[in-house]
C-alpha cells in the first residue's frame, strides 16, 4: 500500500479543484493514479480499471466507499487506510470523520474530501442544466453502441 505525501494530497486536492499546475505536477510525478482516481469518481470505468490493473486498490476501494459500497470502507478499515475511509466519510456527511482526522493531525484529508464533494456537486449540477441535459442524451447512443 503507497503512502502519501502531504505535497502529493495537496496537488491532488487542487487537481480535484481545476488546477492545471497540480495536474502537471501529479503527471511529472508519477501519481496519475489520483487523475484516475478523480476519473473514477466521476463514473469513467476505464480509469477504475486503471487502478485496479495498476494495484491502486486502495484508491479504487476508496472510490467505491464514496458511492456507499460499505465492503470498500471496511476493506479500508482492515488495510488500516484510516485517512482514505474517513476522507469517504466526509463525503458522505459524516461529521465525526472530519473530526478524527483534524484529531489526528490530517486535515489535507478533509481538504481533499471537501474538494471531490464540490466536484461531485458540480458535475450533478451540470448534468441536469439544459446543455448537460441535452449531452446526456447523445451520449445515449454510445451507450447502446457498447452492448
Amino acid at each position: 500500500m503507497r503512502k502519501y505525501s502531504l505535497k502529493a494530497i495537496d496537488h491532488f486536492t487542487r487537481y480535484v479543484l481545476g488546477n492545471t499546475e497540480s495536474f502537471n505536477w501529479l503527471m511529472n510525478n508519477n501519481h496519475r493514479e489520483f487523475i484516475a482516481t478523480l476519473d473514477a469518481v466521476r463514473d469513467d470505468s476505464q480509469a477504475f480499471q486503471y487502478l485496479l490493473k495498476n494495484k491502486h486498490v486502495q484508491l479504487a476501494a476508496f472510490v467505491n466507499a464514496i458511492w456507499d459500497d460499505e465492503n470498500a470502507l471496511q476493506f479500508l478499515l482492515r488495510i488500516k487506510a484510516f485517512e482514505w475511509a474517513a476522507c469517504a466519510n466526509i463525503i458522505n456527511g459524516d461529521d465525526s470523520a472530519e473530526d478524527f482526522l483534524k484529531k489526528i493531525n490530517k486535515e489535507n484529508y478533509v481538504l481533499l474530501a471537501h474538494a471531490i464533494q464540490s466536484r461531485i456537486h458540480q458535475d450533478g449540477d451540470y448534468n441536469v442544466s439544459p446543455i448537460g441535459a441535452l449531452k446526456n442524451m447523445l451520449n445515449i447512443k454510445k451507450i447502446f453502441k457498447k452492448e
